[in-house]
């Protein structure tokens, strides 16, 4: 079975300029790769089903003999994943940035809590919660934002999902909101130069919710709280609070303050 799948790998590497590109593609490091063609060892699940969705091939077909599947691909009028002169697909523009992002983010996996004023509320900060998380290659987040319509109501609560990375010293999240699908927002953060994280600092761009929804950046503060968390404690102590309230202390106050000294013209975080 081995000597079959590694004669089909080099069979589907064949539609590319080198082995070289399809390994930089796939995220995969070459010596690991060449195992693979060479039929000394055989792709994890998680491994194998990667390579399937990259070179357009289902997981069954890549095992059956050889000359079986040379017949399939022959047939084909193109292999799905090669890609025209010159375009990438989505997949692997973040595959290449899994690829380039650096290995320290792991460092800043956990609970935080990210504190902003709110875009919707004005004078109002809003405390959220949120889980970074590494799942495979990828480091991914939740952000759950804890709601009140009315003192008389039960708290709703909005879920965020999204993708982090650390690029040249910043730590970059994009996520989008998963119930109505209506608003994707970014935000880029200072890492932490210390020995352990404590609090972050940056900016966030969004869209407030509500019939306005407009266009709105903000500065933030992410709060470390740890690697493991009481999460019904935690979402407790969420929601809009008053800007002097005594649940923001002062640091945090100032850190996300929107003000603009008169000499700057650009929008710009707090360090």
């Amino acid at each position: 079975m081995h000597q079959d799948l590694a004669q089909n790998l080099r069979l589907l590497c064949s539609y590319y300029k080198s082995i070289a590109e399809v390994c930089r593609r796939l995220g995969i490091n070459r010596p690991q790769f060449n195992r693979y063609l060479g039929g000394q060892h055989k792709p994890s699940a998680n491994t194998l089903r990667r390579m399937c969705e990259f070179f357009g091939v289902e997981e069954q077909e890549i095992l059956l003999p050889h000359g079986q599947f040379r017949r399939i691909v022959d047939v084909r009028p193109k292999i799905k994943a090669q890609p025209s002169q010159g375009e990438d697909s989505v997949q692997e523009h973040l595959d290449r940035l899994d690829h380039d992002a650096r290995g320290d983010i792991d460092s800043y996996l956990g609970y935080y809590y990210e504190y902003y004023q709110s875009m919707s509320a004005p004078g109002k900060v809003l405390q959220n919660l949120v889980c970074l998380e590494r799942r495979g290659n990828r480091v991914v987040f939740q952000r759950t934002e804890r709601m009140r319509a009315t003192s008389n109501e039960p708290p709703c609560h909005n879920r965020y999902q999204g993708i982090a990375y650390l690029l040249t010293d910043r730590l970059f999240l994009v996520d989008y909101e998963t119930l109505n699908r209506h608003e994707i927002t970014q935000t880029i953060l200072f890492p932490s130069f210390r020995n352990r994280v404590t609090r972050l600092t940056g900016l966030k761009i969004g869209v407030s919710d509500n019939s306005e929804r407009m266009p709105c950046c903000a500065r933030v503060l992410y709060e470390y709280l740890g690697q493991n968390v009481v999460v019904r404690k935690a979402l407790a102590n969420c929601g809009l609070h008053d800007l002097s309230s005594d649940r923001i202390d002062l640091a945090i106050r100032d850190a996300v303050g929107n003000d603009m000294s008169p000499e700057e013209y650009l929008f710009r975080a707090r360090h």
